[in-house]
């Protein structure tokens, strides 16, 4: 029964595998596809770009600040602001924020690293004690509880490694959009190779923190750490984000003694390739709040499939969920291809062994995806 098991899943992930040794997608190519991948992603690099800038700016500017009450502001606090902020008429950046703690608590990365080492440490009691030293009440607390402050600007490192992560995907996926415009982009095979050219490009951009207290600048994380885009915010931030994901409330019990919850980090499953469309809109889904900033930036064409769908824009949330997936996949292919042991065409067979081992990792990781669904 056992190999009779293997057999199956092994079969059922065989054409997928097949499709990356060719160095196709896992979604496949169709001008359908293409054109609600190009759009989603449009809508999706108009986001990052806002999300990408809070981001940055809360780290930059918001760090240590213990009741943050204009964060989302970005430096611009006005009444008439205020009044969109409180009726909700603006960018959903606590999603930006979901994601952040997502990448925190899942960790892995030179960047998760770092923030547990001395020279951290060091740096952190440096801007601590710049930024308190007027404050003796702080300063005590801080000798009380020294972990204290220092969680916080672990917190802020992450803000602004996420939002520099974000700024090089939101012009990646503007500048897709561009191309389409143009007529250059035109198949699925053509929207991973500029995904993953970008990948490749910007794989050794340094990852650094600094911020500035009364005209002098601390960094907190240097250059010298040698933390890059490739290697410690984009692998992280795929396997947190893509892949482990948190549970949504309201979808699974929290109860301990109900074990719908796996007790191990790295059997997580509620990543962006896993989730279910249909709970979209519903209380404790994180993804409603993406979704919704989406809809707001969807390109004319994509909004005109939307309407003349079955429900037409009732479901307009799931219908936009359904597509991000989709786009969601052409990612993971780039990511997938740009990270092979070997070179794609390589004629080894020892290293054809082993590129075919590492494709068959990833596929156990999809079993349970939504990879069947985006190819029906």
């Amino acid at each position: 029964m056992v190999t009779i098991k293997k057999k199956a899943t092994h079969n059922l992930l065989a054409e997928y595998i097949e499709r990356l040794q060719k160095g196709d997608a896992l979604l496949p190519d169709s001008p359908e596809n293409v054109l609600e991948v190009v759009g989603i992603l449009k809508s999706y690099g108009v986001v990052l770009d806002a999300y990408s800038k809070n981001l940055n700016y809360i780290a930059e500017h918001q760090f240590l600040v213990f009741f943050p009450f204009f964060k989302y502001f970005n430096g611009e606090v006005s009444f008439q602001k205020l009044l969109r902020h409180w009726w909700h008429d603006r960018i959903n950046f606590e999603y930006a924020e979901y994601c952040m703690k997502g990448m925190m608590w899942h960790g892995g990365g030179g960047l998760d690293t770092y923030l547990d080492t001395q020279e951290f440490q060091e740096r952190a009691q440096a801007v601590i004690a710049a930024k308190f030293k007027n404050n003796p009440f702080i300063l005590s607390i801080n000798q009380l509880f020294p972990d204290f402050l220092t969680e916080q600007l672990r917190v802020s490192a992450y803000y602004t490694g996420l939002g520099q992560f974000w700024r090089v995907m939101a012009d990646m996926f503007l500048n897709l959009s561009d191309r389409y415009d143009r007529g250059e982009i035109k198949s699925i095979s053509q929207v991973v190779d500029h995904i993953k050219a970008g990948l490749v490009a910007n794989a050794s951009n340094p990852i650094t923190y600094a911020v500035k207290i009364r005209g002098k600048v601390y960094e907190i994380i240097p250059k010298s750490v040698g933390l890059t885009f490739l290697a410690d915010t984009a692998i992280p931030y795929v396997e947190a984000v893509f892949f482990r994901g948190t549970p949504f409330h309201g979808t699974v019990s929290y109860n301990a003694q109900g074990y719908q919850i796996p007790p191990d980090q790295s059997r997580f499953q509620y990543g962006a390739l896993y989730a279910d469309p249909l709970p979209i809109g519903g209380a404790g889904i994180p993804p409603t709040l993406l979704m919704q900033d989406m809809r707001h930036y969807l390109p004319e064409y994509l909004h005109e499939i939307y309407r003349r769908s079955l429900r037409g824009e009732d479901d307009l949330r799931v219908q936009i969920c359904i597509s991000f997936q989709k786009s969601m996949f052409c990612v993971t292919t780039a990511t997938i291809l740009g990270l092979m042991p070997h070179p794609l065409d390589t004629k080894d067979p020892n290293e054809q062994k082993g590129n075919r081992v590492y494709l068959e990792k990833w596929m156990s990781r999809l079993q349970t995806s939504r990879l069947l669904d985006v190819n029906k």
